[in-house]
């Protein structure tokens, strides 16, 4: 008996020592992986602050998402603003004991070890927490091995534990959501609904929520793109959990489940969405580098010169190299997460883009091509050499990607050619619509010559902020910015400065002017005489206003000859041209080549009274947290008097309301006040259009890749055919959205003690009553010398 009570107790002892050595060993291997003794274990810091690649968001001026840039399309909702849709899905489904546990649900563990591996039930589900699949987010890869998992596991209880502690369940799940991965460039779920419903995450349906938290389990299995009934199958299978765990009633379950995905699929690409031209122009300035001369080739000099003044002068350009993070590193646009708010506005920018696009596809472009149809050498001018036109398809031909890539990896020239006189599946761009085709590279080249270029900036002149920015009829197809990076010829558009300098200098748009060829003497015995397009009022006294409203270029040139062209060439730097231009006397009918963005700028200096405010297209800049690291100021300087601003006003209306801009009252039907200044250049290869309203100025230019690219004749290939309608399409829509508020009853302000007469018909008829009673007075002056 006593050797059986003593072998009983020897029994309880190794009882006590198995379990209290298990739960000792237990105790210190939870011990081990807490310190960090079993591998990576994050530290209190990294718990507190996770990393997380966050997408930097492009906001427009109206608070809507134009873009982001990253290398995870990840953006950050707070709890707030997800929907009680999604955290009702993903609770039903992954965790419906979430707020009953501390981090490691006690629960789950046993009914995985029962029914899930002792008796193979596959369907009773995962043991794990949403806050362990978070740890696993946040600090665990693909394990490589089953033990390696097993560890990885065990760190993941002790990891939640700590989340658990340290943040609150709401904070938890918003957590989760922002990290969890999707497919297509899909990180998080604010990216996710943008992405399969085109929704935000505070908008988001009950039949949308399901199914992006049913993707959880496997994203590229349940993918909705190409499985759909997969996905709805699991959809509703998020749906029965809901209406099990009381989420959905019976009617709500039976009604939903039936409803087809509705996916409104937009893949976040920089290609696609609005602004894809300014959103480019933006991520190139904010990541410049400051110039190095050795950098630019000789021929580019001024290049060099106009950028490194904005790299010194602009807290935008090169905002990456200027400023840092608290811990001295630069900020990284792909994923720090920074909010960038713009100042354009998401509705005038639609409003652009459409003009735009219907502009060019319905009117012009068709025009262009039954016009080009069957011409040799089409779509080039037929004046083009065989020479002239080699040199420019060899350019084309090295400007693509293709070439650069066989010159790379070593590609003779005979190679290249071959390869560009081979044929390949592409997809080409047709204003119907992308269009599958076999062409050679070199045929793609000519495909996309033949059609027109467009492109658009509209700027408020009281704030300088730039409210909408096209720079081509398509950025996938056609990159090249011709709002903020091209540069053309700009003819008739720089005529407005010229008059600049004769209102400063005490000219009124009612002073006369013989309407006769001007003869400049060049030195050398050169002599330049420019000349008109028609004889309207040919040797006739005419107005300086009727001289602008119908682009005359005798008067131009005569009130070049009134000053000299230095001192025409310093006021069109005032206004606002940073551009090179030389001092001749052409520079009065547009020679040189200036960009849309500074023509823009500059004619904003009219309606803003004199005050000529650098373009701004960022307000201030947020990091992820909220903190406001960079704001931005208006840059201003008073470039000519207010009275000659107004005055120049009054100029640019009569361009609209008896001039070369006419079309937008009878064409189009606009009544307000409005100025304007059509352009044409040499063989009507650019067309411009400036149009100016109290609230807004906008620049438009039209034309082809290549200045050998045009009409063949000035009645379809002038501004006020290739450009004005854009201008007109746009503020239509501007007009008509009344919360936008800007209407066609503005006004421009007048100056205070203003008193200049510009009713030139008034003033013609005082001057002819004048002429009346002087000769009246000299007939009875001679009448009483004959008596």
């Amino acid at each position: 008996m006593n050797q059986a009570k003593s072998k009983y107790r020897k029994l309880i002892v190794i009882f006590w020592i198995i379990v209290v050595g298990g739960i000792l060993s237990v105790f210190t291997l939870f011990t081990m992986i807490s310190y960090g003794m079993l591998g990576f274990m994050p530290t209190f810091e990294e718990l507190e602050n996770p990393k997380s690649n966050l997408a930097t968001e492009v906001i427009s001026s109206d608070q809507q998402l134009l873009g982001n840039y990253f290398r995870e399309n990840r953006s950050f909702s707070l709890y707030e603003e997800l929907s009680p849709n999604i955290i009702n899905a993903l609770v039903a489904t992954e965790d419906v004991r979430f707020h009953d546990h501390s981090g490691v649900d006690a629960r789950g563990l046993a009914r995985v070890m029962f029914r899930t591996i002792i008796m193979q039930d596959q369907s009773s589900g995962g043991g794990s927490t949403i806050t362990q699949q978070l740890a696993k987010l946040l600090f665990h890869g693909q394990a490589a091995s089953t033990i390696e998992r097993a560890f990885q596991k065990l760190k993941e209880w002790v990891i939640a534990v700590k989340l658990e502690r340290s943040y609150t369940k709401e904070e938890i799940l918003t957590m989760y959501l922002n990290k969890a991965e999707f497919i297509y460039d899909a990180y998080g779920i604010k990216s996710a609904a943008q992405t399969f419903f085109d929704t935000s995450t505070d908008s988001i349906k009950v039949e949308e929520a399901a199914v992006i938290i049913g993707m959880l389990k496997n994203p590229a299995l349940y993918n909705p793109v190409r499985r759909p009934e997969l996905t709805q199958d699991r959809r509703n299978v998020v749906l029965h959990q809901m209406l099990k765990a009381q989420f959905l009633s019976q009617d709500e379950y039976d009604s939903i489940s039936v409803m087809p995905l509705a996916l409104k699929f937009n893949r976040a690409d920089h290609k696609e969405g609005p602004a894809p031209y300014f959103r480019e122009y933006l991520r190139l300035a904010l990541n410049a580098s400051e110039p190095q001369r050795e950098q630019y080739p000789s021929w580019m000099e001024d290049k060099f010169l106009e950028d490194s003044v904005r790299y010194l002068n602009d807290p935008l350009y090169g905002w990456i190299n200027k400023n840092y993070r608290p811990d001295g590193t630069k900020y990284d646009i792909y994923k720090d997460g920074l909010k960038i708010y713009t100042t354009i506005d998401s509705r005038m920018q639609h409003y652009a883009e459409e003009a735009v696009k219907n502009h060019l596809s319905k009117d012009i472009q068709p025009k262009f091509f039954d016009e080009k149809r069957n011409q040799p050498g089409a779509p080039y001018t037929e004046d083009l050499s065989e020479e002239d036109y080699e040199k420019i398809i060899d350019r084309a031909i090295k400007n693509t990607d293709r070439y650069r890539s066989l010159k790379r990896n070593g590609a003779d020239m005979d190679s290249v050619m071959r390869v560009f006189n081979t044929k390949y599946d592409m997809e080409v761009f047709t204003w119907e619509g992308e269009r599958d085709t076999l062409m050679t590279p070199l045929d793609s080249i000519h495909h996309y010559k033949f059609f027109l270029r467009a492109g658009m900036i509209s700027i408020d002149p009281l704030s300088g902020h730039v409210k909408a920015y096209v720079g081509g009829p398509n950025f996938k197809h056609f990159m090249y910015d011709m709002a903020g990076k091209g540069k053309r010829q700009v003819g008739s558009t720089i005529k407005p400065f010229v008059y600049t300098l004769a209102m400063q200098e005490g000219f009124t748009p009612c002073d006369l002017v013989p309407n006769i060829a001007q003869t400049f003497y060049l030195g050398g015995g050169k002599t330049w005489t420019p000349r008109n397009s028609g004889s309207a009022r040919a040797g006739e006294m005419v107005t300086l206003k009727w001289g602008l409203a119908n682009s005359n270029n005798n008067i131009t040139a005569w009130v070049m000859k009134q000053f000299n062209p230095r001192a025409v060439a310093n006021t069109i730097s005032e206004l606002g041209i940073k551009s090179h231009m030389d001092a001749v006397p052409a520079l009065c009918l547009g020679t040189p080549d200036f960009g849309l963005m500074e023509m823009t700028s500059s004619y904003c200096t009219f309606a803003n009274k004199g005050v000529h405010i650098e373009p701004m297209i960022v307000t201030r800049i947020e990091d992820r947290y909220g903190n406001v690291i960079s704001d931005f100021h208006p840059d201003k300087r008073e470039a000519i008097s207010e009275p000659t601003a107004f005055l120049m006003l009054n100029l640019l209306q009569g361009v609209v309301n008896q001039g070369t801009g006419g079309r937008l009252r009878h064409t189009y039907n606009m009544y307000g006040q409005i100025g304007g200044k059509t352009g044409t250049t040499q063989n009507h290869s650019d067309g411009w259009f400036m149009g100016v309203t109290p609230q807004l100025v906008t620049g438009v230019w039209v034309g082809g890749e290549d200045r050998d690219i045009h009409f063949d004749g000035i009645r379809l290939g002038q501004g006020a055919n290739m450009a004005l309608p854009i201008f007109a399409l746009f503020m239509k829509d501007v007009y008509a959205n009344e919360e936008i508020g800007i209407t066609e009853e503005d006004v421009f302000e007048e100056p205070l003690n203003f008193y200049v007469n510009m009713d030139c018909n008034q003033q013609a008829q005082q001057v002819r009553e004048q002429q009346e009673g002087d000769a009246q007075e000299e007939e009875l002056k001679n009448e009483e010398e004959f008596f």
